[in-house]
């Protein structure tokens, strides 16, 4: 069962105090490593967990004289300790510390973000079957196709939503690794069995192999597959503002009582809360372009990748979080106005038949090419005109020749689009 947090929760996760904090409980999983092994005296890592302290503003005045957060922050820890701040970060370098804490921050991250999909795929699924036999038009280009159901619609996107899950839980897998391997990740001045004792202390896996730091890979697909969900996010939030369009009306987000949508006009009613998913879904696919341009770093490590990552992981993280949580709402309250999908269902006076009517005269023994001629022309005047399109075809020679007038109406029912959802919905939620 996956732990319950909370978007408060997800931004406490990187702030300033809970870094150092993690970066704490790395370096006194290090130190019961050397323990382990005999090197260090035996209660060395039990007094720094007792007595270790930090205070963000001294960390901040030692580090305008050592231009170095981490021997800042290893200054400032060692003040409120006795001869046991010998041992802290012994043997290791600044990103045994900083790399395995971040790895602690994403796989956090990472089951809040898991745990919010779940909450979406559960109202997806609700309201899939909800609008099951929901007839809408479908589109293609922005143009009227054929019929289909919203519950389709629905279905399509928890498909999708369904993957990205899959995508996040190998994205956490893959950033679940921390190194404590040292200066140049050879093992020269710790042994493997320190970073073997303080990963699983930790609830990680030790990097099969790494240089200086954690490859940077890793953050990359863990970056492009927030950016993954950010579209399809985006992709799902462009759907409901079209449906929201006064011509179109077929759904729109919920207006809560004394809600204003414009500060100049009175009646406006807009679908601000998906803008603002659309939005924040272009921060989230940018950020991930600069987690891939810090794969290639100089040799075994420069700090190229460190200042952006300051600013894309977490907000790239709370982002996601949040996008979530309001997609989730969005679609828990979304209205949805079946008289209007109808409605626009017979807007174009019957010409979305025309594949139907096509495939009835070959099925009768019309050429396929001439078949499909006849009805193009039946429909382009349906446009043009305004007519009825099956008013039209009754009358065209071509085609009475192969279809009678009752053959022609049960080519006109929009039920017969959606015959198939119940075996599309046994594939979609197979579980």
């Amino acid at each position: 069962m996956i732990k319950r947090y909370t978007r408060q929760e997800m931004g406490s996760l990187w702030t300033e105090e809970a870094k150092f904090s993690r970066w704490l409980e790395v370096e006194i999983a290090v130190c019961e490593g050397w323990e382990s092994i005999g090197a260090i005296p035996k209660g060395t890592a039990e007094k720094i967990r007792k007595n270790a302290k930090f205070d963000i503003g001294r960390i901040e005045e030692i580090e305008k004289v050592t231009r170095h957060d981490v021997v800042a922050f290893l200054e400032n820890v060692k003040e409120s300790l006795g001869d046991e701040g010998d041992y802290l970060h012994f043997g290791i370098t600044s990103s045994d510390t900083i790399d395995t804490a971040m790895a602690l921050a994403l796989k956090r991250s990472a089951e809040i973000i898991i745990d919010d999909i779940k909450e979406v795929l559960k109202t997806l699924k609700e309201r899939a079957f909800e609008f099951k036999d929901t007839l809408m038009i479908g589109r293609s280009h922005g143009v009227h196709g054929e019929p289909i159901s919203f519950g389709f619609v629905l279905a399509l996107w928890y498909a999708e939503m369904k993957r990205n899950l899959k995508r996040m839980e190998e994205a956490k897998e893959v950033v679940s690794y921390g190194k404590i391997s040292g200066s140049m990740g050879t093992f020269a001045n710790v042994p493997i069995e320190v970073e073997e004792y303080a990963c699983k202390k930790l609830g990680l896996k030790p990097a099969p192999i790494s240089s200086q730091i954690i490859q940077r890979d890793r953050y990359a697909q863990y970056m492009t597959t927030l950016a993954i969900i950010a579209s399809t996010i985006e992709k799902i939030a462009t759907q409901i503002r079209h449906y929201q369009r006064t011509e179109v009306r077929e759904a729109e987000e919920f207006f809560h009582k004394g809600q204003k949508g414009s500060s100049s006009m009175p009646h406006k009613r807009n679908p601000v809360l998906s803008e603002n998913l659309c939005g924040l879904a272009r921060l989230v696919r940018s950020n991930s372009i600069a987690a891939l341009e810090n794969v290639a770093l100089w040799h075994e490590r420069d700090i190229s990748h460190s200042s952006n990552e300051r600013i894309i992981l977490p907000d790239s993280n709370i982002a996601i979080d949040f996008m979530l949580y309001r997609l989730n709402n969005i679609l828990k309250n979304l209205v949805v106005y079946k008289d209007n999908m109808l409605k626009n269902l017979n807007l174009t006076r019957g010409v979305i038949y025309s594949q139907k009517v096509m495939l009835k005269l070959v099925e009768k023994g019309a050429d396929k090419i001439e078949a499909y001629e006849a009805v193009q022309r039946n429909a382009m005047r349906s446009w043009e005109e305004g007519l009825q399109f099956r008013d039209l075809l009754e009358k065209d020679e071509f085609v009475k020749k192969y279809l009678t007038s009752n053959e022609l109406d049960s080519l006109f029912d929009p039920a017969y689009y959606i015959r198939r959802m119940d075996d599309i919905f046994d594939r979609v939620f197979d579980d």
